[in-house]
């Protein structure tokens, strides 16, 4: 495969996976083909035209030449300036490595962030908050996120890949879409009469077993194992999390136990007082399960895959 065959198959298995749905997900690349369309010739050589086939703006590659020829890849949770470094070196001792795929996005993947959060919208309204308030309260957070990231300084992983010669991309969303996916479908089918049983079956996958040893698997962060669950809610992808005043009306709205990756805790200060459960997942676990997934398509093509950086690399075909 090239470059760019594994970035085509990253996006196209996120659009598959995406909560929305497919049609959905259509409507939202032709939307933002007809933003393009109105707007002034001058404002539209800063359009990102890239946004017509992939929806998702943090998931990009960095590298002039996508025909490159992948046989082996290094792949991370976090891909920084010290995985480039990394990679570098070991092809200096005849590793051979390819590309370099990091799951937290950098460089204008990562100042776009905010971007993808509009995905939670519909997935709000499906756990039960009204569409228009979900609408209102998550516009507001995509600003405060897009606020916070614009001042870091985005490029510095993507320079120094340059400057060493190491093909970069970053897979956020796309993977996110497939962890969720997997994990509700996982989930639907179960029955859970406390927070303790969803527990044990969260830790009957491979990736929450590995990160329980290591002191980071599953959590019980609001609520007690002994509590009722309720209805279940989990929440993998969409970027980052929604504000507290979200979560509040996610309660509001019958919601008894949260599934999520990690969570702010101004927001856990609240659902605590309206008796909701939180179930942190673990960070590096959950994102290592939508990561599996695709790195295993890879390996069914002959590509030959090396974990770093917290990726927690369980094979499942």
């Amino acid at each position: 495969m090239t470059i760019q065959e594994v970035y085509d198959l990253a996006v196209e298995m996120g659009m598959k996976a995406d909560p929305r749905g497919t049609a959905s997900v259509k409507k939202y690349l032709e939307k933002n083909k007809k933003r393009y369309e109105d707007l002034p010739e001058k404002r539209k050589k800063y359009f990102d035209k890239e946004s017509f086939t992939n929806p998702y703006s943090d998931t990009r590659t960095f590298t002039s030449d996508t025909s490159k020829q992948v046989k082996k890849l290094m792949a991370g949770i976090d891909a920084n300036a010290t995985e480039a470094l990394l990679v570098d070196r070991l092809n200096q001792k005849g590793e051979n490595i390819d590309l370099l795929i990091g799951h937290h996005p950098e460089g204008y993947a990562f100042a776009s962030l905010h971007e993808v959060m509009d995905l939670q919208i519909e997935v709000s309204a499906e756990a039960g908050i009204p569409i228009h308030l979900a609408d209102a309260l998550l516009r507001e957070r995509m600003q405060d996120v897009e606020r916070g990231i614009h001042p870091i300084n985005h490029n510095q992983t993507i320079d120094t890949a340059r400057l060493l010669g190491v093909p970069f991309m970053t897979l956020h969303t796309v993977w996110d879409n497939m962890g969720d996916h997997f994990m509700k479908e996982y989930l639907k089918n179960k029955e859970f009469d406390t927070v303790g049983d969803i527990m044990d079956a969260l830790l009957e996958i491979p990736e929450y077993q590995e990160a329980k040893r290591g002191k980071a698997g599953p959590i019980v962060v609001a609520g007690t194992r002994n509590s009722k669950a309720g209805k279940v809610a989990l929440f993998f992808t969409g970027g980052t999390n929604p504000s507290k005043e979200w979560y509040m009306e996610l309660a509001k709205a019958g919601v008894g136990t949260v599934i999520d990756m990690h969570i702010r805790e101004d927001a856990l200060k609240e659902l605590r007082k309206l008796h909701v459960s939180v179930i942190n997942a673990g960070h590096m676990s959950s994102d290592s399960i939508g990561a599996n997934i695709f790195l295993d398509e890879l390996e069914k093509k002959g590509i030959k895959i090396i974990p770093c950086s917290g990726l927690i690399r369980v094979k499942r075909s």
